[in-house]
């Protein structure tokens, strides 16, 4: 019997894609819900080593996560090393929740950098060459260093 939380937790899921104008399939709530427990972005590969065991292929994963990028409803973004990184958007947060990520250059592990904020005189002089889309930190995390 599934509990009354799960079950809550699938409708509000359910009524996210339906505002997103995409259809409430199982492969699709399955993935929001995978990337609504998730603390940092991931890669399609780590998303599908939960999903695949419950009946959806990678294919299947690969187009739903690309269709809620395409909505609006994930980031999808490229951390420098040749592999799309999928992460929830805030709606309720300035630009969707777009945040910095640290990238350990030695173990590939990733951080949000949630709270990170830039000096005004950064912001000043980032906004006179174009406007900024991505933050990226590399260096080695605390368990590489």
């Amino acid at each position: 019997m599934a509990r009354k939380q799960d079950i809550e937790s699938i409708a509000q899921t359910r009524e996210t894609l339906a505002k997103a104008g995409l259809r409430s399939t199982a492969a699709r709530t399955a993935v929001l819900q995978w990337l609504q427990k998730s603390k940092a972005p991931a890669t399609h590969a780590e998303i599908s080593v939960d999903l695949v065991p419950l009946g959806f292929d990678k294919a299947t994963v690969f187009r739903n996560l690309n269709d809620l990028a395409e909505a609006g409803l994930v980031s999808r973004t490229e951390l420098g090393d040749h592999a799309w990184r999928f992460e929830l958007r805030d709606a309720d947060h300035e630009h969707g929740g777009q945040h910095p990520h640290f990238v350990c250059v030695r173990c590939g592990q990733v951080t949000c950098l949630r709270e990170l904020d830039l000096p005004k005189s950064t912001l000043k002089q980032l906004s006179q060459v174009g406007s900024v889309t991505e933050i990226l930190v590399r260096g080695h995390c605390l368990t590489c260093s």
